[in-house]
């Protein structure tokens, strides 16, 4: 696959052999060659749901990279940071049609941003451009599960983010990865999302915000019972590994929906949540039901090649994204075929010689 399917929206139908129709359509029909950002546009929040430019509920998908940190390589070979790199991003839109990718960028932790800024941002920078030139979506992740630990450093951090991108539809700004569980949303992740979000907006008046969620973002029931207001353009975290969590937490997250504040999945596994084990099939396919049925954002954690299921990639695979099937584990190769076949494409536009538009968003 050489185009992201919005690609094949609108296009010169006389190029087909229906020659029959074809000089009655072709006026009607113009060659136009559009990119998912192209497409949807700016997202906003119209209720429980994310909607694009033309007010249409969208549902994006592509995975997540791994921590964005300094030095953290697995078993001595290839760190993290070295998938943060234009030819991967580039791979993604190509060959899987990702039309989005989080950029977790570890905050505090060892080899994160507060140690090594000028380097992190270095490597944001080469994804969120690449992103930018393919036409996808980004999400800039403060990755932490102490945040408001370090609430001023996190709001410069946004606001340079902001400065260079906000101008931009392809920004999403995801302001806490995780809180823990212990963790009280009242008084203490809501807080410091509004002091975030105040800081953003004074600069980006209108890019998606997405807001963590007290235990590792699955709590999304406490946030709908007590939302942020006085600010528009949010949404919620909703985080699940297929092989731990359920339909009880599908019942959290229906609540929470039901509650009129939308979600996005920025990350979720097809594995055991401490990031192992084998992808358990029967429940990732009962996630991707809900997730298509609720027009759900979702990020796949993650692309890396670290020793556990989790892993998109096998081990020291290399960071160049010249990579064959061979190079995806199990949960890669089940995530690879779900984010191909994420956005459809609707033909039926050339029978009736109406454009093309995608199906199933």
């Amino acid at each position: 696959m050489n185009m992201y399917p919005y690609r094949f929206a609108k296009f010169l139908v006389s190029t087909l052999v229906f020659v029959s129709i074809s000089i009655s359509i072709s006026a009607a029909v113009p060659a136009v060659s559009q990119t998912a950002v192209e497409f949807h546009g700016a997202l906003t929040v119209s209720g429980n749901q994310i909607v694009d430019k033309q007010g249409s509920p969208l549902s994006l998908a592509g995975p997540s990279l791994f921590w964005g940190n300094k030095g953290w390589a697995t078993n001595g070979k290839i760190a993290p940071d070295e998938y943060y790199n234009a030819d991967v991003v580039a791979y993604l839109q190509k060959n899987w049609n990702a039309s989005i990718i989080r950029i977790a960028m570890g905050a505090e932790s060892r080899g994160g941003y507060l140690n090594d800024p000028a380097g992190r941002m270095a490597k944001i920078e080469a994804v969120a451009d690449a992103a930018i030139k393919q036409g996808m979506y980004f999400i800039v992740d403060w990755h932490s599960h102490r945040a408001e630990q370090n609430t001023e450093q996190a709001v410069t951090f946004f606001e340079k983010i902001a400065k260079k991108y906000g101008h931009t539809d392809n920004l999403i700004y995801e302001i806490y990865n995780e809180p823990l569980a212990d963790t009280d949303w009242d008084t203490v992740i809501k807080p410091y999302s509004e002091k975030l979000i105040t800081a953003i907006r004074a600069i980006d008046k209108d890019n998606l915000i997405v807001v963590g969620t007290q235990k590792w973002s699955q709590e999304v029931d406490k946030a709908a019972d007590n939302p942020i207001k006085g600010f528009s353009n949010l949404a919620y975290t909703l985080h699940f590994y297929a092989g731990t969590h359920k339909q009880k937490l599908r019942d959290k997250a229906a609540y929470a929906l039901s509650k009129g504040i939308a979600l996005m999945v920025t990350e979720w596994g097809t594995v055991n949540a401490n990031g192992d084990g084998q992808p358990d099939v029967a429940e990732t396919h009962r996630w991707m039901d809900f997730i298509r049925a609720n027009n759900l954002t979702h990020c796949n954690w993650s692309l890396h090649s670290k020793l556990e299921g989790a892993s998109i990639l096998t081990a020291n695979s290399n960071p160049n994204a010249k990579w064959t099937d061979e190079n995806f584990t199990a949960s890669g190769q089940m995530v690879k075929k779900i984010v191909q076949g994420w956005h459809k494409v609707d033909y039926s536009g050339f029978q009736t010689g109406r454009n093309f538009s995608v199906k199933g968003n």
